[in-house]
Order: structure tokens, then C-alpha cells, then sequence
């Protein structure tokens, strides 16, 4: 009897604990979304259902800006990480979700003087952006073929 209660307990705390992962997932999303920022400093995507606050991304690449109005260009990869950049910025920040959060993972240095027009394109196994006279390809770890 004891011994059967030892078994169960075991068999339960090896087995019943383990986390069921569903793989593989592609978070990806299409089409880059464009979401202008409100007055309150959020941006809101009915669609992928993600509202954000960005006040903190524009202190992070300005100094602090009236940021009411502003677009910001939002696509993820199908790692689940979210790539956010704007017009004038000269990075793109790369989040992952995190409790309650996006988190900071990686900021990618993309423009000395700042972006014009900006825009990102799904691909296989990259995000691409195209700027003006830019077009790089974007990983989680950086740009592609930087040798930095």
C-alpha cells in the first residue's frame, strides 16, 4: 500500500509537473501596422488585440517629445519578437513579451541622421526595413551580416 502511494506520488511530481509546449508556433504577423500614438501616450491595435504605452520608447530615442499624433511602425517576427521604429528615429527596438510588458531586448542602431518614411517586411526567417537608402535585414540578434 505504501508502496503504491510512493510510486503515485512519484509518477505524479516527475510527470504532472511537466509544462506542455505547443511547438512549432510562428508569431509572426503578415503586414507591418502603422498605430498613431494618442494623447495619453498609447498606441492600440484592435486586430492583434496590444495596446501600449510608448511614452518611455520616445524618452529612449529623443529625450522626451510630444509624441501625440506620431505613427509608430509595429511588426513581429514569428519568434514572437515585436520590432518598433518611426519616422526620425535612427533605431529599432526589438521587445519581447514579457508579464503585463513588452521588454527591452535589443536596440538596433539603423540611421546616423534619422529615418524618412520607414516600413517593415515580413520575410522567412528575417524582418526587413526599408528606408530611403536603407534596406536592412533583421534578426534577433541584429542586422544580418553586420560584422559588429
Amino acid at each position: 500500500m505504501v508502496k503504491n502511494l510512493i510510486i503515485s506520488l512519484l509518477f505524479i511530481v516527475l510527470f504532472g509537473c511537466s509544462s506542455l509546449q505547443l511547438t512549432p508556433t510562428d508569431f509572426a504577423w503578415p503586414i507591418e501596422t502603422v498605430l498613431t500614438v494618442d494623447e495619453q501616450g498609447f498606441i492600440k491595435d484592435d486586430r492583434y488585440s496590444i495596446k501600449v504605452n510608448v511614452q518611455n520608447l520616445y524618452v529612449e530615442e529623443f529625450g522626451g517629445l510630444n509624441l501625440s499624433n506620431k505613427n509608430l511602425r509595429m511588426i513581429r517576427n514569428s519568434s514572437g519578437i515585436y520590432f518598433i521604429t518611426a519616422e526620425g528615429f535612427k533605431n529599432v527596438y526589438l521587445f519581447k513579451q514579457d508579464i503585463g510588458a513588452l521588454t527591452l531586448l535589443k536596440k538596433i542602431k539603423v540611421s546616423e541622421n534619422g529615418l524618412k518614411n520607414p516600413f517593415f517586411n515580413q520575410r522567412d526567417s528575417y524582418v526587413e526595413l526599408k528606408d530611403e537608402n536603407i534596406n536592412v535585414k533583421l534578426s534577433n540578434e541584429g542586422i544580418i551580416g553586420d560584422k559588429k
